[in-house]
């Protein structure tokens, strides 16, 4: 049971109370109300912005609702003083007991701890990667990959029912370069020698085998044919080599899709069915657009244009669906795309896009708006750069592209799960340090350690206890069945209140699509448990396992066992596997 979710229901019915009593006009939205820890634990265990969020249309003053609110929670046997601050928090301290009691719900549910159906089951599509299939992916990728796979097992965590979708760029005319580069390394393959790369070709040594491979399947076949007959060919062949590549480097970080869909699929007839949805709403029309702002592009020339009324749904203009050759815009692909989603019975889509897609998001959230009347929800994350060190000097060589460093090189090196937590140690539109040195290192500076390393000192501590106290007993029954009562310290009460804020936190951080914050909230955990192993360094009476007090041993025994459940837990969200023991 999430705590702070019972204590929101003990605010609204206190609200509740006070509508009762006149105190408050009834009719008012409790929307607004959270409860949260206070940013400065010495103010209390809970805090409430009731009072400020009912001030203005109760047309009362916050202190005064807040102090009669804080009258009513006092009352409660659950809360031992309530007290108002600023302009009208209302900060509250819980019984001891409440805290005590949920370390036994940890225990129970081990691992699961924190499931929640806030998501009710409904279906979200999570597209993340989705990158051109020309090449192996880079580290800008990985990133993105990362962050797209630990957001979807957040959300499943949290009651979501996620689909997790690749969309592949096959549509464009980078897949014809793809494909010219293909069968260049076809003819090489064949006995050719092909010379230097021609400027404008992919370059990279893993197209090789991709012109092996089609020489082995085809032999000459198409040595001496028109490119009008070889391109297709070469285009469906590069594509299908270049997504198994592809599914091969997102395997290594243990990421693997639902749904791979298709651009071409939609060029080749998904667009006529989407854009008549719009028109159907009076949405598209033909017009002639404002030049850009500033200094206008020299071939740009006022002309009559398909356009789509974007700017009805908050975008800046409105967005042209055709070219001047009269082909598609790319922008009219992504729209059918999305309508397909939105027909396959998606209402909340997120789409993970990279840095420099930022231009795209206000048209497509206005496109998604369009197709569904408002209906259906589109979030789109932008995940900035990641900058590769080695020592604190920029790294930029690769094994294989030639041109940057590979997902697989970064991965090979370091290890998964490395690559997956530090991938989350910062915001995903925030710039990203990655130093292949640093993060392998061994300190409280180096996070997947620091939080690795709690795991495996709990692990370590309960095979001590095994050795040293073996009828102590430390099955989950017996760790259940503690006296909780012994866990006096004020650090060992801090610690299983931030185990029992573990519920809320998943929620919170579910609701904001920010799987960055459990790796924050990892960190923080371990720093608490690392804290609590050297005060029992500098005195004895602290320590974890204390041989001549059996029952005390048992009740730490419980709060470090809850503490890797809660650091397992948070770990299987992000994708990473956690540790038994530190090498």
């Amino acid at each position: 049971m999430n705590l702070f979710a019972e204590i929101l229901g003990l605010v609204r019915e206190a609200v509740a109370a006070l509508v009762a009593d006149g105190v408050l006009p009834a009719g008012l939205s409790l929307d607004a109300i959270t409860v949260e820890p206070p940013r400065d634990p010495e103010h209390g265990d809970i805090a409430t912005n009731a009072a400020m969020a009912l001030a203005k249309p109760a047309k009362r003053n916050p202190k005064e609702i807040a102090t009669a609110l804080a009258a009513r929670l006092e009352a409660d046997p659950r809360v031992t003083r309530a007290e108002v601050a600023g302009p009208g928090f209302v900060n509250l301290r819980l019984e001891r007991a409440i805290w005590l009691a949920r370390l036994g719900e940890v225990l129970e549910q081990g691992a699961g701890y924190g499931r929640s159906t806030l998501g009710g089951g409904a279906r979200v599509n999570v597209e993340y990667v989705s990158a051109n299939p020309t090449g192996p992916l880079h580290v800008g990728h990985c990133r993105g990959a990362v962050f797209g796979d630990a957001l979807a097992n957040l959300l499943v965590f949290a009651g979501w029912e996620v689909t997790r979708e690749y969309y592949i760029n096959d549509g464009g005319a980078q897949v014809d370069v793809l494909a010219r580069s293909v069968y260049l390394r076809y003819r090489e393959a064949l006995g050719e020698a092909i010379g230097e790369i021609p400027e404008g070709l992919y370059p990279g040594d893993y197209l090789v085998p991709v012109g092996q491979a089609l020489a082995e399947r085809d032999g000459g076949r198409w040595l001496e044919v028109p490119e009008a007959d070889w391109l297709p060919a070469m285009r469906d062949f590069a594509v299908e080599r270049m997504m198994d590549l592809i599914r091969d480097d997102l395997a290594v970080l243990n990421i693997r899709h639902d749904v791979f869909s298709s651009e071409k699929a939609v060029y080749d007839g998904r667009i006529d069915a989407a854009l008549e949805a719009l028109e159907a709403q009076g949405l598209i029309y033909t017009g002639v657009l404002e030049p850009p702002k500033g200094k206008a592009p020299d071939d740009w020339e006022p002309r009559p244009q398909v356009l789509f009324k974007a700017s009805q749904f908050g975008d800046d203009t409105d967005r042209p669906l055709k070219k001047s050759d009269g082909s598609w815009t790319y922008f009219a692909a992504d729209i059918a795309y999305h309508y397909d989603k939105v027909v396959r019975g998606f209402l909340e889509m997120i789409d993970i896009f990279g840095a420099d897609h930022g231009g795209y998001v206000k048209r497509m959230k206005a496109a998604v708006a369009g197709l569904t009347e408002a209906k259906a929800d589109l979030d789109i994350k932008l995940v900035q750069l990641v900058k590769l060190f080695r020592g604190g000097e920029p790294y930029k060589m690769s094994k294989r592209a030639g041109t940057f460093v590979t997902l697989r090189d970064v991965v090979d090196e370091v290890g998964a799960d490395v690559v997956r937590f530090m991938m989350l140690t910062r915001k995903n539109d925030a710039a990203l340090d990655f130093d292949f040195v640093s993060v392998t290192e061994q300190s409280k500076d180096n996070p997947v350690f620091y939080v690795q390393y709690a795991h495996a000192r709990v692990r370590s501590v309960m095979r001590q206890a095994q050795e040293t106290m073996p009828g102590l007993g430390q099955d989950r029954a017996a760790l259940r069945g503690a006296d909780f009562k012994r866990l006096e310290s004020p650090h060992e009460l801090a610690l299983i209140k931030r185990l029992v804020s573990w519920p809320r936190l998943v929620e919170s951080a579910a609701l904001a699509h920010e799987p960055h914050r459990i790796a924050f909230a990892l960190y923080d955990l371990a720093a608490d448990l690392h804290g609590l192993w050297n005060r029992g360094k500098d005195d004895p009476a602290l320590r974890f396992l204390v041989a001549e007090d059996a029952e005390l041993t048992r009740a730490r025994l419980a709060l470090i066992q809850a503490v890797a459940d809660v650091i397992a837990a948070g770990l299987g969200i992000l994708g990473v596997v956690p540790a038994e023991e530190m090498r």
